[in-house]
């Protein structure tokens, strides 16, 4: 009966190891199992709260260079840091020596190629890559990648500066190496073994997508984030993902590819509308996913973003964020690109409540678009509120309560207190008063009322909170319990 026991202790234990291993998706994971328990790797927290930072796209579209990107940098270490923006992002077509040049019958602000009758680019000398097929920096935006250092000084000014580096990608294999047959690096394929020329961007025509079926496939994602890696690269934004068509099986080579080279990087797909059935896929594999499409500054935008917004709430949750996209305030589409005149953004300043109020409730990861050097302070002050900010990156719960014809209310917690927040929305063309009422969330205490946008305390309420709204404005409050529920 002894050896009995002993022996089922032993295969208790074998059974309980057995089962933490089972918990580990691949070996690229690398979690390890103490007593049962899963140890998350450091790629698995990469985003523990949304991400927050500047992105150049709605400013400078592909055209920003190595001296205008710097300087907010330099902002950015100044002014925002401190308030938790700390991913500074180059957007696209950065291999590009001349993004001006637009060779395309095109809408305006798409930079197309023009190509030859097989497919192959007319002008190869308008992209800059590397004899693995790897795209590389323009040197004559970025003169510091010259040599081949490619992002490198420029990731090391970011980090300098107390702050990460962010690069956009696009999906796929560039149309120039697929004709040159350039080699895949560490394998006997080439560029041609895995391209597929039918599957290009519906909005940029110079990648062609990349076969996950065929052998080189991984591999040259693989070499694509070594080379991301030695950049010492934080972040990544991988576009023409999940619209039109979902790309199931590059999402998961660039995931596997990110675990593979070494180094944490948050990975960011672009764009949306990210399909609602792909859920699961979506939080399993990136840290944050577009669930908007581009999201520009009109206000029947926001309005259908408070939809989509709720419909992904219920996928919010720690490393993996639903992303409304970027935040296109203060000075935007400099030079009449990407969209639209140079202009300040034509949100209101009630609409910029709106937006900011919505997007932090939602927790949905904040990445500044506008032109940081010429945005007035007033529009700035938007991104430093520790209050509001804190509610995007600290709270939980976060859901919408109701939603009617001209207004909506949303409620989130904060995990360390019990305080509860609330959002109220006004969604009419005229000022309206809106109540939120205590007993939708079975709150029913006497609560100190906070604004949290003004700073300042409200005073002692009970059953409700009342306050008048401009048109399309949005308070946002914490309640703290006087007496226990």
């Amino acid at each position: 009966m002894k050896n009995r026991s002993s022996y089922l202790a032993l295969l208790f234990f074998c059974m309980t190891l057995l089962f933490a291993c089972s918990e580990v998706e691949s070996p690229d994971r690398i979690a390890k199992a103490e007593f049962g328990k899963v140890v998350k790797t450091d790629q698995e927290m990469v985003a523990p709260t949304p991400p927050m930072g500047w992105n150049s796209f709605d400013a400078y579209d592909c055209r920003i260079n190595e001296e205008e990107f710097k300087a907010h940098v330099d902002f950015m270490a100044e002014n925002l840091l401190q308030y938790g923006w700390e991913y500074a992002v180059i957007d696209y077509i950065w291999w590009h020596p001349e993004p001006g040049n637009w060779e395309t019958p095109r809408r305006h602000g798409h930079p197309n190629i023009r190509y030859n009758a097989d497919g192959s680019p007319l002008h190869p000398e308008f992209t800059t890559m590397d004899e693995y097929g790897r795209l590389m920096p323009a040197i004559n935006r970025f003169p510091s990648a010259a040599g081949g250092k490619g992002f490198k000084p420029i990731a090391d000014y970011v980090h300098s500066k107390g702050l990460k580096f962010g690069l956009h990608m696009m999906r796929g294999i560039h149309r120039m190496a697929a004709h040159q047959e350039t080699a895949i690096l560490g394998t006997d394929f080439t560029a041609k073994d895995i391209a597929e020329p039918w599957d290009t961007c519906r909005w940029l025509n110079q990648m062609y997508g990349v076969d996950p079926t065929k052998e080189g496939a991984q591999a040259y994602y693989n070499s694509l984030f070594e080379l991301y890696a030695s950049w010492e690269v934080d972040y990544i934004k991988a576009d023409d993902m999940m619209y039109q068509n979902y790309h199931k099986g590059e999402i998961e080579m660039i995931h596997k590819a990110i675990e593979n080279c070494g180094r944490p990087m948050v990975l960011s797909l672009s764009c949306g509308e990210a399909p609602l059935s792909q859920a699961h896929h979506l939080s399993t594999h990136a840290n944050m996913w577009r669930i908007s499409g581009d999201f520009w500054d009109d206000w029947d935008k926001i309005e259908h973003n408070f939809d989509l917004i709720n419909a992904w709430s219920p996928f919010i949750k720690e490393n993996h964020w639903p992303d409304a996209d970027m935040l296109p305030i203060g000075h935007i589409s400099l030079q009449n690109r990407p969209h639209g005149p140079d202009r300040m953004s034509k949100f209101t300043i009630p609409e910029h409540y709106t937006l900011m109020t919505l997007w932090s409730i939602a927790r949905s990861p904040l990445m500044m678009g506008g032109d940081l050097l010429s945005t007035p302070p007033e529009i700035l002050a938007f991104l430093q509120n520790e209050e509001v900010l804190a509610v995007n990156q600290q709270s939980t719960d976060n859901r919408q309560v109701l939603k009617l014809a001209e207004e909506a209310y949303w409620v989130a917690t904060d995990p360390d207190s019990g305080d509860r927040f609330i959002a109220l929305f006004n969604l009419s063309d005229d000022s309206k008063s809106l109540t939120f009422e205590f007993e939708w969330e079975y709150m029913r205490s006497a609560y100190e009322v906070r604004d949290l946008w003004a700073k300042k305390d409200m005073g002692i309420f009970e059953r409700n909170y009342s306050v008048e709204l401009p048109p399309h404005g949005a308070g946002l409050y914490r309640l703290s319990a006087i007496q226990p529920n």
